[in-house]
């Protein structure tokens, strides 16, 4: 009988998996005591730690009673569902994380929906019951509700259930109950976690993750199906398609704690990183030299959405990027595709543009946000959704749309959501807010979240997940206002700026650097109004009471690069430096914009 467990952790963003994560580490004594460790240990980059989302998923592994524990961290964000579906394959059993006030949420649904498809056996941990108005009773009877609804088996829906606070580092199977120690969530896992089936035969193994490394390049990462791999076997490579590659084993490595340990053979049943094969994709299958067999491909969601990626070509190009060509471009964006599977890339008519299709605003963004911080300089397009033709029927990506929202402005909420094309479906008290839940076509949640935060003042929680395509929906207004574009080339002043307040809000602050055809600010009217924010004042020697009155300017109101996508039209471009992000108009000149402008009335 092997002594392994292989368990991944679901949860909605934000719910509380990785600082879960964390405390099991640190129970199972991974560290030696004087080391630091920091929080959040499993969000490695500093994107995942900025946003405090998980990104990529990533593994560790803990000793618990003579039991080796697998552990799989999996995001919590439906835009990364090809991260979620690939992991699954690893576990034999799901921990899904909740929160005690929160519960089910839009995204929890849609991994466990994919967990219990591939029936695997679910341990419910209600997080955070240690936070005031909390109802964990109540999240149990949801969570039941949930399973029921997305037809789990009888021994899924015989779930066990412990409650606890894995801030504060404890868990019980009663939450009136605190105990001092996570223990009891680990004895659940020994109790009710299969142990990781050890089948005898040719090798299979399935490639579901890489990693990479300086020294030997890609490492492929998977669960031994069955039989067994040692060091300097040779093996067969199974391509997705069915056509095979035969190889070698240069090296072989377990998960121990957070890194890996070597290992002359692994045994079916466990998950190990296999060094020395060239030229394999996630999905792949390494299987027997001989008598290869291959096993089910990973199938991966459609995506939902397309951006145009093209070089910068504004007037400050190359001045903080250290990749600014269009072969760096088109390198990256390849080289994304071979660990990002829900991302693909399409080469255009122009050299120096591509369209890279991803699953959502969030995922196409966390790359572009990447790039940025790599040193990569480039400019991209409004977000277009995928528009498919299915029975003769024009059809679009439609969405579930949850908020849950304060009661007095409920009503704000639904009249902008019906405004594009959204209908309520449900509206429930949920706490001391108002829980709502719509359909909506995925084009209309582009731009949505900053208005309903401007409605609600910023107290509306928003999720939403990918239902199905469905006839085309209709028109839906852009954005209503004009922009205000610059007219020059300079250092904006406030002397200028303070002139023409009354024309709008502006987007940049005083002593700027910008250029001709940038957009500074958002016009009152709906047409774009072309100004001069470089004159400066007019200087004599003549002194004149009333003149010198002091310069009074609101504050310039910042974009982040997801406002910024949701935020531009057709005719422009987000310009994205390491350092800076700039809106722009496509065309820089203001008579090549109006030679131009019946090209985007259309779309």
């Amino acid at each position: 009988m092997q002594k392994i467990r292989n368990i991944a952790i679901i949860a909605h963003v934000d719910h509380g998996k990785t600082t879960l994560v964390d405390k099991i580490l640190h129970s199972c004594a991974i560290f030696r005591d004087n080391q630091e460790t920091g929080e959040l240990i499993l969000d490695s980059n500093d994107l995942e730690r900025e946003r405090g989302i998980t990104i990529v998923s990533k593994n560790v592994s803990v000793r618990y009673k003579d039991v080796k524990i697998n552990i799989i961290d999996t995001p919590g964000h439906a835009d990364f569902g090809g991260e979620v579906e690939r992991v699954l394959k690893m576990a034999d059993g799901v921990l899904l994380l909740c929160d005690a006030f929160e519960g089910p949420m839009p995204q929890t649904r849609f991994v466990t929906q994919k967990a219990l498809a591939l029936g695997l056996k679910p341990i419910v941990v209600v997080n955070k019951v240690d936070k005031e108005n909390c109802r964990p009773e109540e999240v149990y009877e949801q969570i039941f509700e949930l399973f029921f609804n997305l037809e789990a088996t009888e021994d899924q829906l015989d779930f066990q259930v412990i409650y606890g606070s894995s801030k504060q580092g404890w868990m019980s199977t009663d939450w009136q109950v605190p105990t001092d120690n996570i223990f009891p969530l680990m004895d659940a896992i020994l109790e009710n976690i299969p142990p990781a089936p050890s089948v005898d035969g040719t090798l299979q193994m399935q490639i579901t993750s890489l990693d990479y490394s300086s020294f030997v390049g890609r490492i492929a990462i998977g669960r031994v199906a069955r039989g067994v791999i040692r060091e300097n076997m040779p093996v067969s490579l199974v391509k997705r398609d069915g056509t095979i590659q035969k190889s070698r084993i240069k090296e072989l490595y377990t998960f121990e704690g957070l890194g890996k340990v070597k290992a002359t053979e692994v045994k079916s049943g466990d998950i190990c990183a296999v060094v020395g094969i060239d030229g394999f994709d996630i999905g792949d299958t390494i299987a027997d030299f001989e008598k290869p067999e291959q096993l089910e491909v990973i199938h991966i969601d459609e995506p939902t959405m397309n951006m145009l990626f093209t070089i910068n070509t504004s007037p400050f190009f190359g001045k903080e990027g250290k990749f600014v060509t269009s072969r760096h471009l088109r390198d990256r964006l390849y080289k994304e595709m071979e660990k990002n599977l829900a991302l693909k890339v399409l080469e255009t008519e122009s050299p120096d543009s591509y369209l890279v299709y991803g699953r959502g605003i969030l995922h196409l963004s966390v790359l572009i946000e990447t790039m940025r911080r790599e040193g990569y300089e480039l400019q991209v397009g409004q977000p277009q959704v995928i528009v498919k033709e299915i029975d003769g029927v024009k059809c679009e990506p439609i969405e579930t749309l949850i908020v849950d929202v304060p009661g007095e402005v409920a009503g704000k909420v639904i009249e902008l959501v019906t405004q594009r094309k959204g209908e309520l479906l449900v509206m429930e008290p949920k706490g001391d807010l108002q829980h709502l839940e719509f359909e909506i076509p995925a084009r209309g949640i582009i731009g949505l979240r900053n208005n309903v935060l401007t409605a609600t003042a910023g107290e509306a929680i928003m999720a939403h997940r990918f239902k199905s395509y469905e006839p085309w929906r209709g028109n839906i207004p852009g954005r209503l206002n004009g922009v205000l574009v610059s007219m020059d080339t300079g250092k904006t002043t406030a002397f200028a700026i303070d002139k023409l307040q009354d024309r709008g809000r502006f987007h940049i602050d005083p002593g700027v650097d910008v250029y001709e055809g940038q957009v500074l600010g958002e016009h009152i009217r709906d047409n774009d109004l072309v100004i001069n924010l470089t004159k400066g004042k007019q200087l004599t020697n003549m002194r004149a009471s009333g003149s010198d009155t002091n310069v009074r300017i609101a504050p310039a109101i910042k974009f982040s690069l997801e406002e910024s996508m949701e935020y531009i039209q057709a005719d422009e471009y987000i310009e994205v430096t390491p350092q800076s992000i700039r809106m722009r108009k496509i065309f820089l000149n203001e008579n090549e914009r109006k030679v131009n402008s019946k090209k985007f009335v259309n779309q």
